[in-house]
């Protein structure tokens, strides 16, 4: 299976191959965002391991060319701890997953291959409820004329609340059954990715609401019974 990354600290990029290509990938290397953008277009890779703060040109515009040339390699991107507002940046440049750095290879490697098994399930193409449909296949939210384009993860997120709509989820099942790892209570991930989904679809605000359920989770709400479709 190939993997491209694209990181400029040599240590860091050293040891990543390393790591990859003993855990059974097919690893190339980039030093910097345009060598690395060239190698990702040029090839065909089935996961990226893209660092945010790169020469030359930055994973956040490294990953939204791809995305918009229509680039379908899952993508985890490194941010440096203090670097708050690139998470942001970098999933809604299309990143799939983000891990800060410094980080533990064994959550790296659990998460790769998540995004692998995510790319392999087979889904049917349209999930719909009162009259709000999710594309799986390009990753969109649609009601009436207006659509809502997702990251795989944020997709993933949706559906697993959409799927469960009314019913209120607990944050250890919703992370268990989008990112496939035990809970940890110390983890924030799954509030983190409901904020990113809700700015996503506040153009739906008036039909589709993710209320937080405290001490448990969350509940996504669907409110179309008098809406106006067109």
């Amino acid at each position: 299976m190939k993997l491209l990354v694209v990181e400029d600290e040599d240590k860091m990029r050293e040891l990543l191959d390393r790591g990859l290509s003993e855990a059974g990938f097919e690893v190339d290397v980039a030093p910097d965002g345009v060598t690395g953008l060239q190698l990702a277009l040029d090839n065909s890779y089935t996961l990226m391991v893209l660092d945010a703060m790169l020469p030359g040109l930055d994973g956040f515009e490294v990953c939204r060319q791809l995305r918009q040339r229509g680039s379908s390699t899952s993508i985890l991107m490194l941010t440096a701890r203090y670097e708050i507002d690139s998470r942001i940046l970098g999933l809604d440049a299309g990143a799939d997953d983000y891990m800060v750095k410094p980080f533990s290879f064994a959550e790296l490697l659990a998460r790769l291959r998540a995004l692998v098994r995510r790319g392999l399930q087979t889904w049917p193409q349209y999930i719909e409820k009162g009259g709000v449909r999710g594309d799986a296949q390009n990753k969109k939210v649609i009601y009436g004329s207006t659509e809502v384009v997702l990251t795989a993860t944020e997709f993933d997120l949706f559906r697993c609340l959409f799927e469960k709509s009314d019913a209120a989820l607990s944050r250890a099942r919703i992370l268990e059954a989008v990112w496939e790892f035990p809970f940890n209570g110390s983890s924030n991930i799954v509030d983190q990715y409901v904020g990113y989904l809700r700015k996503k679809l506040s153009p739906l605000s008036q039909v589709i609401t993710i209320e937080t359920v405290r001490t448990l989770g969350y509940r996504l709400v669907l409110n179309t019974s008098g809406s106006d479709t067109k």
